[in-house]
């Protein structure tokens, strides 16, 4: 019986001792396998031949050292415990509002950077993301933890989806299916993701940072004269790409800004600060009456900081880019890094309190919470 036991736990030790290697190995095995080229064009200030980079530095690199994805994820494992988050949080439904007035601007906060804007005559989603798990086939990576604030059956007519970049919790290809068959909207993303998009059956428009897309618009404006012309421009912002780790930086990450009646409406997408010259930049296309800004996903700042503004830096990009008014986004919906789940509207609280910003001009709001953004003055 004993000499039995000990083979078990021999057999048992050596699988375990297998599988393990295999972890380790997956890195270096899987991804030549899974890397895909999305892009083919000239050569640019941010693409060189091969993959895209940020003129102003590369992230993830920090002090130099290059971190593997498995080392990443065992550091924030460890830290996950320092701040736990709940499994769910209770939100009361909204339904969006019935808007009529094409200089009206209304923002509901969907959950993470899924924003309804209803302005212009049109409706507006950036980075719509419905699903419970934000990874591969639905099934893996961190779990919803935050309704979203409107059924995705409630929301009206969808005219533009704005898509950022390819990670998973921003190009979500169910979402992105569901509207392309139910609203057949006008789809704009950076240079790549339309090839992802296009691999799914969803048409969409790519452009290069500078490039523009007109929205075609078939209402009229304010006492009954032409609407005036909606174009979105894809703007430069700091951050990377990938779905498959080897596919890194095959496409390109962009914000937006949408140009709209009563004052235009920027979308960062995620960034990170980088050099500070990026929403310098955008500012030209303003003036902006709404930035959507992310604030979370920011601990430690040693791993997120290259790629994620925490938010001390949302406001200083909110300050930069000479908004009237901000929304938050990017918090309290997926647990993708080691701060606790209230921690980044707390933060941003505080530093407008410090900085004697009115605390009504860039918000953290609850999902399907309604606002009616002021107009520029």
């Amino acid at each position: 019986m004993g000499d039995a036991l000990t083979r078990i736990w021999s057999w048992a030790w050596r699988l375990l001792l297998g599988a393990l290697i295999l972890l380790l190995l997956l890195p270096v095995l899987v991804p030549p396998f899974l890397d895909r080229t999305y892009y083919r064009g000239p050569v640019s200030s941010h693409f060189d031949g091969q993959r895209f980079f940020n003129p102003d530095g590369e992230p993830n690199t920090g002090d130099g050292r290059k971190r593997s994805p498995i080392a990443i994820a065992l550091r924030l494992r460890a830290l996950e415990d320092k701040a736990p988050w709940p499994a769910h949080v209770a939100t009361l439904p909204g339904h969006p509002a019935a808007v009529t007035d094409p200089n009206r601007m209304v923002a509901t906060w969907i959950g993470h950077s899924t924003v309804l804007v209803q302005a212009g005559g049109i409706n507006i989603l950036t980075d719509p993301i419905y699903s419970q798990k934000a990874g591969p086939w639905q099934r893996f990576g961190p779990t919803r933890v935050r309704d979203p604030g409107i059924a995705f059956e409630d929301l009206p007519h969808i005219d533009v989806v704005l898509v950022s970049h390819n990670h998973w919790d921003h190009l979500d290809l169910s979402t992105l299916k569901r509207l392309w068959e139910r609203d057949r909207p006008l789809i704009v993303t950076s240079l790549g993701n339309d090839t992802i998009l296009r691999d799914a059956g969803i048409p969409a428009e790519a452009r290069d940072w500078g490039g523009r897309v007109r929205v075609p618009t078939f209402g009229r404006g304010a006492n009954g004269t032409a609407a005036p012309p909606i174009e979105v421009i894809v703007e430069r912002v700091h951050h990377w790409g990938s779905r498959w780790i080897k596919d890194r930086n095959r496409a390109l990450w962009s914000g937006f800004t949408v140009t709209l009646p009563g004052g235009n409406l920027f979308f960062s997408g995620d960034t990170g600060a980088g050099d500070g010259s990026w929403p310098i930049e955008a500012a030209k296309d303003g003036p902006y009456r709404l930035a959507l800004i992310p604030i979370g996903a920011f601990e430690p700042r040693d791993i997120m900081g290259p790629s994620h503004i925490d938010p001390v830096e949302a406001v200083d990009v909110f300050t930069k880019l000479g908004a009237a008014h901000a929304l938050a986004v990017h918090w309290g919906t997926f647990k993708l890094s080691s701060e606790g789940i209230d921690a980044p509207p707390n933060l941003l609280r505080a530093t407008l309190a410090k900085r004697g910003i009115a605390a009504d001009r860039f918000r953290a709001m609850e999902v399907g919470v309604n606002w009616d953004v002021p107009p520029l003055r």
